[in-house]
């Protein structure tokens, strides 16, 4: 049998109509913070790159055995190309955050623009059989591509008068905890919520504020090796955790000590990096005060014997 419905807010309800409504506040959106983030460079070309390997596959099938074995290879090189000079834009972009930095070890937009070339080349040599425009017309896409993409980045950056041993200690540091980053970043994608991705690339970009700190310095790593082993580990298992969790049950409690959890991991790489920093000044006005009084007291003596 029906039954009408009724509640506290419905005409009908139980709530005296002559008592004063309670104010009700709407929840604040989440605040979706870009902090350290930036576009990605040259998205569109390199998705460019890929759409057309990709159609270039379509007229092989439409020729003899022999000229779809040479659209085949010709689309290969150009599918190598696309993935060459995408891992080649990301390898320059670490390079140009960094302030000390080493080279790429493999060139890889360079390399791109010569599979380019051989690409384009095995195309045209497909369709008409004949070596010169075929060169041609690679030589003109490898052309093209190194214009618009450039080079990469040939010779280290900021390594002048440093101890190399120290350099390639504190660069394996570094490339495990960015490994560490990049496995919390996979991992929370499984929570499927915006919020709690915005506010990992958030602590992402304080951990990496520290990354610095230590690449400018390679002294500070024994005073932050803890921060970005034993803790960053730790973050990166909890994200694991928590996401499987999250993903299964939408566990509101769970996302609230999380979110807590990655407010006070921020905040202490955020307040360390600043107490490095300041140790650092403080590390150089001694050094400055030292030299001071050794010049000072040389220049007393040379005078004392002029």
């Amino acid at each position: 049998m029906a039954q009408r419905y009724g509640g506290e807010h419905s005409p009908q309800g139980r709530r005296d109509p002559e008592a004063p409504r309670a104010a009700v506040t709407p929840p604040r959106p989440p605040e979706l913070s870009f902090r350290g983030r930036s576009p990605a460079r040259h998205a569109a070309k390199i998705n460019l790159l890929f759409a057309v390997a990709g159609l270039s596959v379509i007229p092989a099938f439409f020729q003899s055995i022999t000229g779809l074995a040479t659209d085949l290879v010709g689309a290969a090189f150009l599918f190598l190309a696309a993935w060459l000079t995408r891992d080649g834009v990301r390898a320059e972009d670490a390079y140009n955050e960094r302030k000390v930095a080493r080279r790429p070890a493999i060139p890889r937009k360079i390399f791109g623009s010569v599979a380019t070339g051989l690409g384009v080349a095995g195309l045209v040599f497909g369709g008409n059989w004949q070596v010169l425009p075929a060169a041609l017309a690679g030589i003109v896409a490898a052309a093209l591509h190194f214009v618009s993409f450039g080079p990469d980045p040939m010779r280290d950056k900021g390594l002048e008068g440093i101890d190399m041993a120290e350099t390639d200690r504190v660069a394996r540091k570094i490339e495990a905890a960015e490994s560490l980053l990049a496995e919390m970043k996979d991992a929370i994608l499984r929570a499927r919520d915006r919020e709690l991705e915005t506010r990992v690339d958030s602590f992402a970009h304080s951990a990496r504020a520290m990354f610095r700190a230590v690449e400018e310095d390679p002294r500070d790593l024994s005073r932050a090796r803890r921060y970005i082993g034993v803790y960053l580990q730790g973050a990166r298992d909890a994200t694991v955790k928590f996401a499987d969790i999250y993903a299964r049950n939408r566990d509101t409690a769970a996302r609230e000590d999380y979110v807590s959890l990655l407010t006070d991991l921020e905040k202490g790489f955020a307040e360390r990096t600043k107490t490095m920093l300041l140790e650092d000044r403080s590390d150089l006005d001694v050094e400055v005060e030292v030299l001071r009084e050794r010049l000072q007291r040389d220049i007393a003596f040379i005078e004392e014997r002029g």
